[in-house]
């Protein structure tokens, strides 16, 4: 009976009030949940962290959920169980998702099957869990709001991280000119493994007269901001006439001078996932499984922790002296 009894729960990191990492918890009788109508039932063997996870469980962010809850919407693993009415999937089958139910921060996790994509055996369970979030946001970003042409300029600031790599390939692979940046010797090098032309250091004081020097009259036609609380005044100076900055991340306020948006026309636009369509949903996938096919959709994984480190993992995430890739959770 004890037998029986253990099977049907997992381990899973718990959110019981909201506030700093230790708020974190990692508790190993929570019930492993059941499929629903149209939803699937995954082994996860690996889960994406994001900073968006760090926000939202510190209580800060414009979307709280429900307490108790599991973080954690990238996961890639192996289907154990579907619900009804689900065909695209059966056990056994390499996955990815953009999106849980029940929380990736686990041995087991839900998701509904319109958020679940087959894993392709090209890339291992690591590099499916830095696939959602970071690459549908970095094509999002580019295209859905930022109309992103063959023969534009992008800059990708903070390059070296999941959404900036993310970003970098998309673009070289849609035939965009790329430069980016990152803050050490390592990310600058990563990036230009990852399709940035050109890579600047944003902790040397004159990295900006560089990119300036770089660009010539002309500047950048977009920006993919990871960092808008500090960057964004500067952004505005680096801009073509009706350039773009494409707002992903913020940390906080700034103070800029909008007329430095009229002198080129240019505009500050705001990304959000959350936000996307079904349609749009399903335009990125398609984008983003045919890079993998093409073979141009590599994710690069960066620092790997088991579940019982999560509370170092979201002090890193935030923390780190620089990203080199997508942090990554091992169940």
């Amino acid at each position: 009976i004890a037998m029986a009894a253990t099977r049907n729960v997992m381990r899973a990191v718990r959110v019981f009030e909201f506030g700093g990492p230790e708020v974190l918890k990692l508790q190993s009788d929570v019930l492993i949940p059941d499929p629903k109508e149209n939803q699937v039932l995954i082994k996860v063997h690996a889960c994406g962290v994001n900073p968006v996870e760090t926000y939202i469980r510190s209580g800060n962010y414009a979307r709280k959920p429900a307490l108790p809850y599991t973080p954690g919407s990238d996961v890639a693993g192996v289907i154990e169980g579907v619900g009804e009415q689900v065909t695209a999937f059966k056990k056994g089958d390499r996955v990815f998702t953009t999106g849980t139910i029940s929380g990736g921060y686990a041995d087991y996790a839900v998701a509904a099957a319109n958020r679940v994509f087959p894993l392709s055996d090209k890339l291992d369970f690591r590099q499916g869990a830095a696939i959602g979030i970071p690459y549908f946001t970095a094509y999002r970003a580019l295209f859905q709001k930022g109309r992103a042409k063959a023969g534009e300029s992008v800059l990708v600031h903070g390059a070296s991280g999941g959404v900036g790599i993310a970003a970098c390939q998309i673009a070289r692979a849609c035939g965009l000119k790329v430069l980016g940046t990152a803050g050490t010797e390592e990310g600058m090098n990563m990036v230009l493994r990852n399709g940035a032309h050109q890579a600047f250091n944003h902790r040397e004081a004159n990295y900006i007269d560089k990119i300036k020097e770089y660009t010539g009259m002309e500047g950048v036609d977009i920006i993919i901001e990871m960092l808008s609380n500090i960057n964004l005044a500067t952004d505005l100076q680096l801009l073509s006439c009706a350039g773009r900055v494409m707002v992903v991340g913020c940390r906080g306020p700034i103070e800029i001078n909008p007329r430095d948006t009229m002198s080129k026309e240019s505009s500050i636009i705001g990304v959000s996932l959350f936000l996307a369509t079904e349609e749009e949903r399903h335009e990125c996938a398609t984008a983003l499984l045919d890079g993998i096919e093409a073979g141009w959709l590599k994710p690069t994984v960066g620092s790997e922790y088991p579940l019982e480190e999560v509370v170092k993992a979201h002090k890193d995430i935030i923390c780190s002296s620089g990203a080199r890739g997508k942090m990554v959770l091992l169940p």
